[in-house]
């Protein structure tokens, strides 16, 4: 019998476990109440982009030169989904906490745990479910990207997968956060303030210590708004990608060790520690990951293919010296204009910030503040600019190399568009909200799935 009772826990099937996972979901009130509040914020997140987008479209369709400045990216895709982003980041873990902290509240976890389950495969189906809950919550996002598309405006697909990419990423890294929160609270309002503290916290460090050099810098890339940012910029980093799914499975591996009643909590401390460890290898590995690709059709994060090329061939590596302080805008001109550039051209940088560079103030008496030194295969030049026009020539000729001719290919036209979102209001505001709460009423009849626990007797 016992052996019996081991082949049904090995080979038990999924899908009514999801299932049960899934309507546990769909029939509570978080999930809803948060697909509520996001139609009126998303609706009006998109009405103001593509209202700003039109203005600054109205002068663009005359002028060619400041059509190239307009991207969707930026003018639409990335403030409308900035206010999903904030829903998710306040509202999600309220929804991702109710598949596991209403069944610690009442009891039922005990019974779930003698199905025939082990506690990793019942998280993975939890994070199956917060994975559902994340894709129906999309519907008004993704609906203001059709929307737009209905008006006339132009979407690269390429940029725009990586951002919802993104988003993706984040919401199950908060749903992770969440299920641990719950695992190791007694009560869902206990785990909410855990989970908010880590998201809320990501804010803070975003506020107090971001730009900071040493320890502070490092300690603002724990945030975890900074998942989103290569995103928004349209870059997919292999290293963060690698970071992001490490930390998810981390959290919810660590979800697994606490949730079961009855261990030691001496057993569940060790065993997190493995979990730590592990993934903090995995992470620190990531981060030494430089391959990216940029997604964008403006390609903005890169260099003209010209020029792409031709630094491909320089093999040594390249020092730069920069003389400047952090909290200077031109500092964080030149590390977005030319160093994230370099670093993903070159297969060599060495960047070292000069001297005790922490205040403008306090360095508007040296001459040399401003400077930034660049050294190639035992030659140095000078230069305070942080510009490619001037910054490339400068590394060719420290090379002996002529610049490559401009590849006429490399223009990005922009696209400017005035549009009328009023038209969009009567979806996000009357329509949508109205199918949200039909389904809502769908979702509350009674369910049709069974869980059978473990038969501990002697009967067939």
């Amino acid at each position: 019998m016992r052996s019996r009772d081991a082949c049904v826990g090995l080979g038990a099937p999924l899908w009514p476990l999801l299932k049960k996972e899934l309507w546990e979901i769909l029939s509570g009130r978080a999930l809803w109440t948060m697909l509520l509040i996001l139609c009126p914020l998303v609706g009006y997140s998109f009405f103001q982009a593509v209202s700003l987008y039109g203005e600054a479209s109205s002068g663009a369709q005359q002028s060619p030169a400041l059509a190239s400045g307009l991207s969707p990216l930026d003018g639409v895709l990335v403030p409308t989904l900035g206010a999903f982003y904030v829903a998710v980041t306040l509202l999600f873990p309220f929804v991702a906490i109710r598949v596991l902290g209403q069944e610690k509240e009442s009891g039922a976890l005990r019974l779930l745990i003698q199905l025939p389950y082990r506690p990793p495969t019942l998280i993975v189906a939890k994070l199956a479910a917060v994975l559902g809950a994340w894709l129906i919550s999309t519907v008004p996002a993704i609906s203001a990207l059709v929307i737009w598309e209905l008006l006339g405006g132009h979407l690269y697909a390429l940029e725009t997968l990586n951002l919802v990419f993104g988003h993706l990423l984040y919401g199950l890294l908060v749903g992770a956060i969440a299920l641990f929160a719950a695992s190791i609270s007694e009560s869902a309002a206990s785990a909410a303030i855990i989970a908010l503290a880590f998201t809320i916290g990501s804010w803070v460090l975003d506020f107090t210590v971001a730009g900071q050099p040493g320890l502070l810098d490092w300690l603002s890339r724990l945030s975890l708004t900074q998942t989103l940012r290569s995103f928004e910029q349209g870059l997919l980093s292999a290293g963060l990608v690698i970071g992001i799914t490490a930390a998810i499975f981390g959290f919810s591996a660590l979800a697994a060790v606490w949730m079961p009643p009855g261990v030691p909590v001496f057993s569940k401390l060790v065993r997190s520690i493995g979990c730590i460890a592990v993934v903090a290898t995995i992470v620190t590995a990531g981060a030494q990951i430089k391959m990216s690709v940029d997604a964008t059709e403006d390609r903005r994060n890169s260099f003209p293919t010209a020029d792409q090329h031709a630094l491909a061939r320089l093999k040594a590596q390249l020092a730069i010296t920069i003389h400047l302080a952090p909290e200077d805008p031109r500092y964080v001109d030149f590390r977005r204009n030319i160093v994230s550039k370099l670093e993903r051209t070159l297969p060599s940088v060495a960047i070292h910030l000069a001297g005790d560079q922490r205040s403008v103030i306090g360095q508007a008496g040296d001459e040399s503040y401003g400077e930034i030194e660049y050294t190639y295969a035992g030659r140095s030049a000078m230069s305070r600019s942080t510009s490619n026009v001037e910054v490339l020539p400068l590394l060719y000729d420290l090379a002996g190399m002529s610049p490559p001719a401009p590849d006429a290919g490399d223009d990005y036209r922009g696209y400017p568009l005035v549009a009328n979102a009023g038209m969009a209001l009567p979806w996000f505001f009357g329509a949508l909200p109205l199918l949200v709460v039909i389904a809502w009423s769908w979702s509350r009849r009674p369910p049709v799935h069974q869980l059978q626990p473990k038969q501990t007797g002697g009967q067939s």
